[in-house]
């Protein structure tokens, strides 16, 4: 059910026209309270730009304790940052202009989509006692750019997903030049940047309402769209991941081709290393350095997998001399092919729009062996963890 608290009749009547002819409709944030006590069905509650801020926050700052699984959504003449901080503070789901009319239904879909998933689970959690075990994250990483790590994120993301029989985020970690939205043809409300305001009380609800949908199964949190958005905290992106590995079966991060500490972060956190690299000499020095700074860093060598992106070029090196090279086998060999550029053109990964290709194959296999049938692999020892502040120079110091 879905509520609409809105002192504007004539407004009121447009929102329900918007989203649920059968909504019912409150003139008050008082009326609200009560209806919502006695109604525990109710699943979204839309905020009309009539309701003054401090009553619609408070609302749903309260609602956030009593009804977590409760979706309210704010409407507002204008969103601006404070606008938006404040309503994240507060528990909001999410904030929408008042004439984007098209967003609101939207926004409406996601927050029954995350009523119904929450009370599923509740319900489950209420029937066993069985610890919910963290969510799997796979890192895709390549300290030479053009490698394809964003395709292959993207689409190994998306067969991860396998049409919604798996829960997965994508989260693009690149903050200044990022391409998942660009790849997947996305117009996200909100990216990683929103974060940043309400860093000190970020929780599932707060990353609920930054996410970005894709397909069945498969969303998004993707990188700051604006050039002056992407100094983002490293402390943050650790609580967004850590927070992500709880909503998610499974979180895969496209990564800058940077040791940043961006990146030291999600390596901290991933159960898969996905290193990328391509049969061109650049490419093959820089990903022996990746592995022997990831030595020196003293992350398990068991969760190495290499792929091998464009692995059928013609370029006079064989894959016996690369493994031997490298000192690793090669865990995926993905073909080239002109079909890879034209789907990201189209906004549609390669798994989706073409599941038998060859391409799509090489990356299936890969998600089957090394990431969802694959077992856990040892963690990170706990010094590398707390030691943040000093970046990848202070880590080599520790180990020389």
């Amino acid at each position: 059910m879905l509520v609409i608290v809105n002192p504007d009749a004539a407004g009121a009547e447009t929102l329900r026209s918007a989203v649920d002819p059968d909504a019912q409709i409150l003139s008050s944030v008082d009326l609200a309270r009560g209806h919502l006590a006695d109604h525990p069905e109710v699943d979204v509650a839309v905020i009309g730009a009539a309701v003054e801020l401090e009553p619609a926050l408070a609302l749903a700052d309260a609602m956030r304790v009593a009804r977590p699984d409760l979706g309210v959504i704010l409407v507002r003449r204008r969103v601006d940052t404070v606008v938006l901080t404040e309503a994240l503070r507060a528990g909001m789901r999410e904030v929408v202009a008042e004439r984007d009319l098209p967003s609101l239904g939207d926004a409406v879909r996601r927050a029954r989509g995350i009523a119904r998933a929450m009370r599923n689970q509740g319900a489950a959690s209420a029937t066993t006692d069985e610890f919910r075990p963290l969510g799997r994250v796979i890192t895709v990483f390549s300290a030479k750019g053009g490698c394809g790590k964003t395709t292959v994120a993207t689409n190994l993301a998306a067969a991860i997903a396998d049409n919604g029989r798996r829960q997965v985020c994508l989260l693009d970690l690149d903050l200044a030049f990022g391409d998942v939205a660009i790849a997947l043809q996305l117009f996200p409300a909100h990216t990683i940047a929103d974060a940043v305001p309400i860093a000190d009380t970020l929780d599932a609800t707060a990353i609920e309402a930054l996410l970005t949908p894709h397909s069945p199964g498969l969303t998004t949190l993707v990188a700051p769209v604006e050039p002056g958005a992407a100094d983002i905290p490293t402390p943050v992106v650790a609580t967004i991941l850590h927070l992500l590995r709880e909503m998610f079966e499974y979180v895969v991060v496209d990564t800058p081709p940077a040791f940043t500490d961006h990146v030291l972060a999600a390596f901290d956190e991933s159960d898969v290393f996905a290193l990328l690299a391509t049969l061109d000499i650049p490419a093959l020095k820089n990903l022996k350095l990746t592995l022997e700074t990831l030595d020196l860093l003293n992350y398990p060598r068991d969760k190495w997998r290499i792929i091998l992106n464009r692995s059928d070029s013609k370029v006079g090196l064989a894959m016996g001399e690369v493994e031997k090279t490298l000192r690793v086998p090669i865990s995926a060999e993905v073909p080239s092919s002109r079909d890879v550029p034209a789907s990201i053109n189209r906004g549609v990964p390669i798994v989706l729009e073409s599941p038998n290709h060859s391409v799509s194959s090489a990356i299936k296999q890969f998600a089957e062996r090394h990431v969802i049938s694959a077992p856990l692999t040892s963690s990170i020892p706990k010094p590398l963890r707390d030691d943040r502040r000093g970046g990848l120079l202070r880590r080599k110091a520790k180990h020389t």
